[in-house]
């Protein structure tokens, strides 16, 4: 039997959960990003050929590069960030802060990196 709940899709997307639910969202996402990524890698060692070099293709392009980027380093951050709170629950009470220090953090080691991929693919 499944839960009932009368929330529409519109009424969920205009959720104001704010710091805390973006970093949940941009967890699973970046979780997603990954899996996508090493499926993807697994598919260009078996299938060879052709349709090897198209996949090889797809993960060699910067903006994919880029995407991969910003999924591996914010989930690893993030879960940086919910491994301290889980280790120490005293500091849970401050977990919006502990989310301003994760973008502090993130915001420039992303943006760093993220240049160097793009003005490296375009052959700058």
């Amino acid at each position: 039997m499944g839960l009932k709940r009368n929330v529409s899709l519109l009424t969920g997307l205009r959720y104001k959960g704010q710091g805390p639910m973006l970093t949940f969202v941009l967890h699973r996402i970046g979780g997603l990003g990954m899996a996508i990524f090493i499926t993807i890698h697994m598919l260009s060692s078996f299938l060879g050929g052709k349709g090897g070099v198209f996949v090889n293709t797809i993960y060699e392009n910067w903006a994919f590069q880029v995407f991969i980027f910003f999924c591996v380093l914010f989930h690893a951050i993030n879960g940086l960030r919910i491994t301290i709170l889980d280790l120490f629950p005293k500091l849970i009470e401050h977990h919006r802060e502990a989310i301003w220090i994760e973008w502090a953090v993130f915001l420039p080691t992303f943006g760093i990196a993220a240049l160097v991929i793009i003005s490296t693919g375009l052959g700058g």
